[in-house]
């Protein structure tokens, strides 16, 4: 039966990630990046295509509202959400760079740029990371098997060890909701 196939793929994959050490380490290392650049009053900005934005949308809401609990919104945007600058840099000039002039605008040394593409090879979001760099950003890829050109950009990778976009994914969100919980707990413990 397909649906206990689908379920049985991501519960394999998602015991992949689980037993990866590295996976498990590099998730904390960028928990304690996040955590010190909110704590510097700097901001984490995220960017991704299709899907990929709608993740990016949703992990820049759970810090920008909150996770589990009520505390104070901490600065994070998903870079797509003004249609009307997309639309009018994609026509004016290219879709290629549609988020890096955004990173140019309003990225500062100190922040992170966090870039999701499931193949790791997504132009736009190459030059996000690129022009990221260049700002003194931390750079963040979560991609897929090998992680693409993304690999050579980013400071911090998850390459997701599959070539299936929804099994992917669904690691991305799931790697996304960790760091949002580690963060917010790290930053705003509750008192029980």
């Amino acid at each position: 039966m397909r649906i206990k196939e689908v379920i049985s793929q991501s519960i394999d994959l998602k015991t992949q990630l689980l037993n990866d050490k590295e996976l498990i380490k590099e998730i904390e290392e960028v928990a304690k990046l996040m955590v010190e650049a909110f704590r510097k009053g700097k901001k984490v900005l995220w960017c991704g295509n299709g899907g990929s934005a709608a993740d990016a949308q949703h992990l820049a809401a759970e810090f920008s509202g909150r996770f589990y609990y009520d505390r104070p919104p901490l600065q994070s945007e998903a870079l797509h959400v003004n249609t009307s600058y997309m639309t009018a840099v994609a026509n004016d000039y290219s879709y290629d760079v549609v988020y890096s002039r955004l990173v140019k605008a309003m990225g500062a040394e100190g922040d992170v740029i966090v870039g999701i593409s499931t193949s790791g090879n997504s132009k736009n979001i190459l030059l996000a990371l690129e022009e990221g760099k260049e700002k003194g950003m931390t750079t963040v890829s979560f991609t897929g098997e090998g992680g693409g050109l993304m690999r050579e950009k980013s400071d911090f990778i998850f390459a997701i060890p599959s070539k299936d976009t929804p099994r992917i994914q669904e690691c991305h969100i799931m790697i996304g909701h960790i760091l949002c919980e580690l963060v917010e707990a790290e930053l705003f413990p509750r008192i029980n």
